[in-house]
């Protein structure tokens, strides 16, 4: 049996254990196993109202419009994001604690993608879509969690009555 030198130990030890706990978050990586806090992924072969959020940079501020949604519980949306702006941006669909805790480790790993079914990444110039229902009333958001662009008016709130 082969043995490793302490700083060959150690590197194993830190992807292993880096490993673990990734393994339990879900797709990517990003902290969601089969539960979101705003819902459930949706269907799209069902019926959707379309909602369009752009996102970008104006002025010094980088923001989404529409900053306000309201829906229905049980409301299925289909959103059509567009990035008009000249720099990457993303749309993070979940509570407010969910966001401000991966924007924290976004700030570890900046260029962390996300392409999951509650959270695009998008180029400049780009657009996607997400189908999401809204399972759960409350208060949820979406922002944009690449570094210091949430603390610039990346935000929009989703009210689900």
């Amino acid at each position: 049996m082969k043995t490793l030198k302490p700083s060959g130990t150690a590197l194993v030890a830190a992807v292993l254990l880096s490993t673990a706990a990734w393994a339990g978050a879900g797709p990517s990586g990003h902290g969601h196993d089969e539960a979101f806090s705003a819902g459930e992924p949706g269907d799209p072969k069902k019926p959707a109202r379309i909602v369009q959020v752009t996102m970008g940079e104006m002025d010094g501020k980088m923001m989404f419009m529409p900053s306000r949604l309201e829906v229905k519980r049980g409301e299925q949306v289909k959103f059509v994001l567009r990035n008009n702006g000249e720099l990457e941006h993303e749309f993070v669909l979940a509570n407010t604690a969910e966001n401000l805790k991966h924007g924290e480790a976004m700030k570890k790993n900046p260029d962390m993608e996300h392409d999951d079914p509650n959270a695009k990444r998008l180029a400049p110039k780009k657009a996607v879509e997400i189908v999401w229902k809204f399972t759960k009333t409350g208060q949820f958001e979406y922002a944009c969690l690449i570094p210091g662009h949430r603390e610039s008016g990346m935000i929009g709130t989703v009210t689900v009555k």
